[in-house]
């Protein structure tokens, strides 16, 4: 049996049997489709929708013949011969492991890897926030920021609104509003307004 890597990450979810001969029908999540056609190991658990906890154990999967079908992919999982065994994987979650993922071109960059960055204003090279999130609205992506400040120890404190609550910002994820991204550094610059 394979050891579960440490850094497997959420690429989509299964959502149905396709055809007759045991392939399955898989919703990517966002751009990452072409990260589940060019990886072969896939790591399958069932997660709760609530809260996101793993309600089953990892288990490893060869995929096999793994092609796009309109926005989803279909592909042929080794040990699952028939359209029954592909129904019961249905909600189904499909991950891989980080380290096998294609290199990125320049200038792109998966989502993934800037969950966590810190954000900073372009002109005064001050922290804007955390990464927590991004998303796609269809034309483009844009960073979800926990707010945050340097405090006197230059590290991150949040910044609350009237509730407690972390306060959020969108940052379209386009160079115009986004200027620099470190990777590696987890350092992404910003020109967008605060008070858009």
């Amino acid at each position: 049996m394979s050891m579960v890597p440490e850094d497997l990450v959420e690429l989509g979810r299964i959502v149905s049997a396709y055809g007759v001969k045991g392939m399955v029908k898989i919703q990517p999540y966002t751009d990452d489709r072409s990260v589940l056609q060019d990886i072969e190991q896939w790591w399958l658990a069932r997660v709760s929708p609530r809260d996101g906890k793993l309600l089953s154990a990892y288990t490893a999967v060869q995929a096999r013949r793994v092609r796009e079908q309109g926005t989803d992919l279909v592909a042929a999982l080794d040990g699952i011969n028939d359209r029954d065994q592909a129904e019961a994987m249905k909600g189904t979650s499909v991950f891989a492991s980080r380290s096998q993922f294609p290199s990125a071109s320049d200038d792109e960059y998966y989502w993934v890897d800037l969950i966590g960055s810190r954000v900073y204003f372009e002109d005064s090279g001050e922290l804007a926030g955390i990464v927590l999130e991004v998303m796609d609205n269809g034309a483009h992506g844009v960073l979800r920021v926990a707010r945050h400040q340097a405090d006197a120890q230059g590290e991150p404190a949040p910044i609350l609104d009237a509730k407690g609550r972390v306060r959020e910002w969108l940052v379209p994820f386009v160079s115009e509003h986004v200027p620099e991204v470190d990777v590696a550094g987890r350092r992404i610059v910003t020109r967008f307004p605060l008070d858009f």
